[in-house]
């Protein structure tokens, strides 16, 4: 995580430690994970950093502010300055609710539902989960990214936990999918809450504008392709088998 001037966090906090509280720059390089009391800051020192922090970032230190170590208070920046990513999005498909849950739950043809990905290869399945890598297809500099997910549905409740196994520049992904029926058919949301590592491409903000505008996309996409199953006349069977063509577009 960066501030507006490009410098990591922890060399912000570090050049203010050194600048309005005395710190010795080369105690803070021999021992980057020692806590400010271990680095020789007394109180005053530290409510000097708190005055700092609180006017720059608005951000409070615990009344233990001495144990931490100079990332631990660049963290607490970096939550207040970049909080979690967290997403909503949603579409209502003119189709029952258990085509819509059929189809989208089918991961193995994922690549003929949604139009980013090349493959969905299964790789085990425990009960009801199922952890499978996702391939997208190569983007503009030819690299296909790919990465492992598992996903949880319920069908009882109508709703999927999924998580990213391997999160790549992600700390952490987590979706949250959920299916109602309406007067119009069936409304499918996607809630993602994430957070980015500090060496990713982008921060939390960013990649949440990313999100939105690609979730947008891809909703239409599968409302468009499952309205078409429906209009198949696959809507009068109670528990449709659905099916795609091959080829055509992804997620």
């Amino acid at each position: 995580m960066t501030v507006t001037d490009g410098r990591p966090l922890a060399a912000e906090i570090t050049a203010i430690l050194v600048t309005n509280c005395g710190l010795d720059p080369d105690a803070a390089a021999r021992a980057p994970a020692a806590s400010l009391e271990e680095l020789g800051m007394d109180s005053l020192a530290l409510l000097e950093l708190s005055a700092v922090l609180a006017d720059r970032w608005q951000v409070t230190l615990p009344e233990q502010a001495g144990q931490l170590s100079i990332p631990a208070v660049a963290g607490m920046v970096a939550r207040r300055v970049d909080p979690p990513g967290h997403t909503e999005n949603s579409v209502v498909i003119a189709a029952p609710l258990p085509l819509v849950w059929e189809v989208t739950n089918d991961v193995a043809g994922w690549p003929d539902l949604f139009t980013e990905y090349a493959n969905a290869e299964i790789l085990a399945r425990d009960g009801d989960t199922v952890r499978f890598r996702l391939t997208m297809h190569p983007d503009e500099n030819g690299v296909a990214w790919s990465w492992v997910s598992e996903r949880t549905p319920d069908p009882a409740t109508r709703q999927v936990r999924a998580r990213r196994v391997e999160t790549g520049p992600f700390e952490y992904m987590n979706i949250h999918w959920t299916y109602t029926e309406e007067p119009d058919g069936t409304r499918m949301t996607w809630v993602q809450d994430f957070a980015m590592k500090p060496t990713a491409p982008v921060d939390n903000a960013g990649m949440a504008e990313r999100i939105n505008t690609n979730s947008v996309v891809q909703l239409a996409i599968i409302r468009d392709r499952i309205e078409r199953l429906a209009r198949r006349g696959r809507s009068d069977d109670p528990e449709p088998t659905a099916t795609f063509p091959t080829g055509g577009d992804d997620e």
